[in-house]
């Protein structure tokens, strides 16, 4: 049951989070403690944000409310998945986000729009739909490899097998992406400088959402080893913004001096989302770097101690 001083917190958290006028960096950490507090008030507050200007944020409250993983938040996550009038990259993390909640019942909505004429959206709604099918026959699975970040991933990680295996699957784009997007998160949960690098060559892949997951999880493993794979999917102008805005928190992540002088370049940059997350990012990045270790796992997407 919640305490009285528990929704004394998400009310006073959750008007920091409602207030447009409060910096980002401020509306993103009470967004992060409200995931962590959890609740119907908690998910209230994160659904109302919807009618933002920043799709950076919105598409922040979808993460969350899927990483929360309350059936509450599907009827408002169902909502914003079919509204067009919202951004790709949010009506993308709406869809990956009922994925993640992964209740049957979202099975039909997410058919729904498993072709939309948006491609990350589409391809959101058929990987989603893939997740569901598998937590429906997992009992055949055994021995994934761990995910040492606790995060609710759009696909489990497989079975052991070699990097170069795992490389190989993650690269090659005749195969289903949820196979390699299996691949992707393996890698990541070992998490070593050789599977860090053969991560990195998904940055050139030809699916944005792809690309995005890749900085993704890069961003989670905190490894210096693909600041310049990174960097370089940032400053390129022509590559999706949904993809540069995931680089630049992947470079708030890692937080080496390096990062800081590159997200400090975009600061001003011509596309919204990837000024806002450079914003966000450098304020993780400055919390990485203090003995501040318990920021709310921001941009980065990790869980406040990683374990």
């Amino acid at each position: 049951m919640t305490t009285l001083a528990n929704e004394n917190s998400v009310e006073a958290i959750g008007k920091i989070l409602v207030d447009k006028t409060k910096p980002l960096k401020d509306r993103f950490r009470a967004l992060f403690t409200l995931r962590n507090i959890g609740g119907e008030k908690a998910i209230d507050f994160i659904s109302s944000c919807f009618d933002d200007t920043s799709a950076l944020l919105k598409h922040e409250l979808a993460y969350c409310l899927g990483q929360m993983q309350d059936k509450y938040a599907l009827g408002v996550l169902s909502h914003v998945l079919a509204d067009r009038t919202q951004e790709p990259m949010v009506r993308h993390e709406a869809g990956e986000a009922l994925g993640a909640i992964g209740a049957q019942e979202s099975i039909s909505v997410l058919k729904e729009y498993e072709n939309d004429p948006v491609i990350e959206v589409a391809e959101t709604c058929q990987l989603a739909l893939q997740r569901l099918n598998w937590l429906n026959n997992q009992q055949d699975e055994k021995n994934l490899l761990p995910n040492p970040y606790k995060s609710v991933d759009p696909a489990p990680s497989t079975s052991k097998m070699e990097i170069t295996e795992l490389e190989n699957i993650l690269l090659d784009e005749s195969l289903p992406l949820f196979q390699r997007y299996r691949a992707m998160f393996s890698l990541r949960n070992l998490g070593t400088t050789e599977a860090v690098k053969a991560l990195a060559k998904g940055l050139k892949s030809s699916s944005a959402l792809f690309r995005h997951e890749i900085a993704y999880v890069l961003g989670q493993i905190q490894s210096d080893a693909c600041v310049n794979e990174l960097k370089a999917n940032l400053q390129n102008m022509k590559e999706n913004p949904m993809v540069r805005h995931e680089c630049a928190e992947a470079l708030g992540s890692i937080a080496t001096p390096e990062c800081t002088r590159i997200l400090e370049d975009y600061l001003k940059d011509n596309e919204r989302v990837v000024k806002e997350s450079c914003i966000v990012a450098l304020d993780i990045s400055e919390y990485e770097n203090s003995d501040q270790f318990q920021y709310a796992d921001g941009l980065a997407k990790l869980n406040t101690v990683k374990s």
